[in-house]
C-alpha cells in the first residue's frame, strides 16, 4: 500500500509504517501528479481535496487530521466511493487554551476583570461546546448561539443578534459554509460589526471568512473601540498586514496546534484507517506521548483565584509569544510573508494542554474556590 501525507502530520511512521510506503509533501504542494500511484491520502486543512485533485487517481481513502471538513468534497467522495475520516475534537482543547490565553491578555491590557464580562460563543460543537463548559465552570456568564444544535435539542440557545447586542466578549467557533440557511461566510459583516458593543472583545479561531476581513479592517481603521484577536484570515497564507497591525493579538492559524491535539488527530485517522482496512488498531497514543516539560505546580491555599487562573493558564500556554513571532514574519515582501505563515506552522514549538498539568493546593481560606477553578480548567488535582 502507498500513502501520501502532509509533512506536518506527526507520528506517521509509528502509526502507519506497517501498512506500506509513506511519502511526505508540503500540504499546499499536493497535486494530482503526486497522487498518480497513491492508495491513501492523509492531509490537514491547507489541502483542498476534491474532484479536481482526485479524479483519475487510485486514492480510495482520505483522512484529515483536523476537526473541520470544509476542505473536503464529501459529496464527491460519496459519488466516487472514497472512504474518508476526520478527527473530530482532536484539537478542541488546544483552541480552548488559546481562547483562555487571549481573554487573559485582553483583560490585562484593558484592566478589565474577565469574570465580569458576558461571553458569547458562536458555534457550540467540539470546540465551542468545550469552551462553554470551561467558562461556565469558572462561573462566568455565557450565551450560546448554535442554530443547528438549537433545532436538534433543548437548551438555552440564543440567536446571533442577541449575542451581538448583549455580549462584550465574543468567540467564534463555526465551520465555514458559504450557502444555505446556515451559511457562515461573512457571518460578521459590516452591519453586525457596526452593532458590536463598545469595548467588545472579538476572537476568531474558526475560519477566516467567518468575519468579513475587509469590513473589519475598515471598522478598526475608523477608530472604533473593538479589541480583536485573529488566528484565522481570509486568503491565508496571504495575510493583510494592515489588518494584523490593528489586532490586539494576531497568530498564524495555530490555535489548535497543541502537541496533544496534533498527535490525537493522527491517532484518530489511524484508527479510522484500520477500520477501513478491517484490521485491529495495534498502536496506542499513550505509549507515544512525551512527558510535559511542566508537569506539576503547587498553590498556597490563600492564593488569589484570579492570580492563580492567569498564572496556571500562562504557565502552560501564552498566545502572546505566537503573536510576537507572527508579527516579525509580516515585515517582508508578500512572498516572504506567505512563506513565513507556513514556516511558523511547520516549525511550531511543542505546546501542551492545560489538563495535562497536575496542581496541588494547600489548605487555606481560598482553597475551596481554587479547587472549583481547577476543576473547571480540567487540571489534575494532586
Amino acid at each position: 500500500m502507498r500513502l501520501l501525507a502532509d509533512e506536518n502530520i506527526p507520528l506517521l511512521d509509528p502509526f502507519f509504517a506497517a501498512f506500506g510506503e509513506i511519502r511526505r509533501l508540503p500540504g499546499r504542494g499536493i497535486d494530482r501528479t503526486a497522487l498518480a500511484d497513491v492508495d491513501a491520502l492523509l492531509v490537514r486543512s491547507v489541502t483542498r481535496v476534491d474532484h479536481a485533485l482526485l479524479e483519475g487517481t487510485p486514492v480510495r481513502f482520505v483522512g484529515t487530521c483536523t476537526i473541520g471538513t470544509d476542505h473536503l468534497d464529501l459529496d464527491y467522495f460519496a459519488e466516487a466511493g472514497i472512504a474518508w475520516s476526520s478527527a473530530p475534537g482532536c484539537n478542541a482543547r488546544g483552541v480552548v487554551d488559546y481562547v483562555l490565553g487571549a481573554v487573559l491578555a485582553l483583560a490585562e491590557r484593558s484592566g478589565a476583570d474577565p469574570a465580569q464580562r458576558t461571553y458569547g460563543v458562536v458555534g457550540a460543537g467540539q470546540v465551542g461546546g468545550r469552551l462553554v463548559e470551561v467558562l461556565r465552570g469558572l462561573g462566568w456568564q455565557v450565551l450560546v448561539c448554535d442554530p443547528l444544535r438549537a433545532v436538534r435539542e433543548e437548551g438555552d440557545f440564543v440567536d446571533l443578534e442577541e449575542i451581538v447586542e448583549r455580549c462584550d466578549a465574543i468567540s467564534l467557533h463555526t465551520p465555514l459554509q458559504r450557502d444555505g440557511a446556515h451559511a457562515t461566510w461573512h457571518l460578521l459583516d459590516a452591519e453586525r460589526l457596526r452593532r458590536l458593543r463598545p469595548g467588545c472583545w472579538l476572537i476568531n479561531a474558526s475560519r477566516g471568512a467567518v468575519i468579513d476581513n475587509a469590513a473589519l479592517k475598515a471598522h478598526l481603521q475608523a477608530g472604533v473601540d473593538l479589541q480583536v484577536v485573529l488566528d484565522v484570515w481570509e486568503g491565508e497564507p496571504q495575510v493583510d498586514p494592515e489588518l494584523a497591525a490593528l489586532c490586539r493579538l494576531a497568530t498564524p492559524h495555530i490555535a489548535g496546534y497543541s502537541l496533544d491535539g496534533k498527535l490525537r488527530g493522527t491517532e484518530q485517522i489511524y484508527r479510522a484507517f484500520c477500520a477501513w482496512r478491517g484490521v485491529p488498531a495495534a498502536v496506542r497514543l499513550e505509549t507515544l506521548l512525551p512527558p510535559p516539560w511542566l508537569g506539576e505546580l503547587a498553590l498556597h491555599g490563600d492564593a488569589d483565584p484570579a492570580w492563580a487562573l492567569a498564572t496556571l493558564c500562562r504557565a502552560v500556554y501564552d498566545p502572546r509569544s505566537d503573536d510576537a513571532a507572527f508579527r516579525r514574519s509580516l515585515l517582508g515582501s508578500a512572498e516572504a510573508r506567505r512563506a513565513g505563515f507556513d514556516l511558523l506552522r511547520k516549525h511550531y514549538p511543542p505546546r501542551r494542554e492545560i489538563p495535562g498539568l497536575t496542581v496541588r493546593v494547600a489548605e487555606g481560606a481560598a482553597a475551596p474556590a481554587l479547587r472549583r477553578q481547577l476543576a473547571a480548567l480540567g487540571v489534575r488535582l494532586g
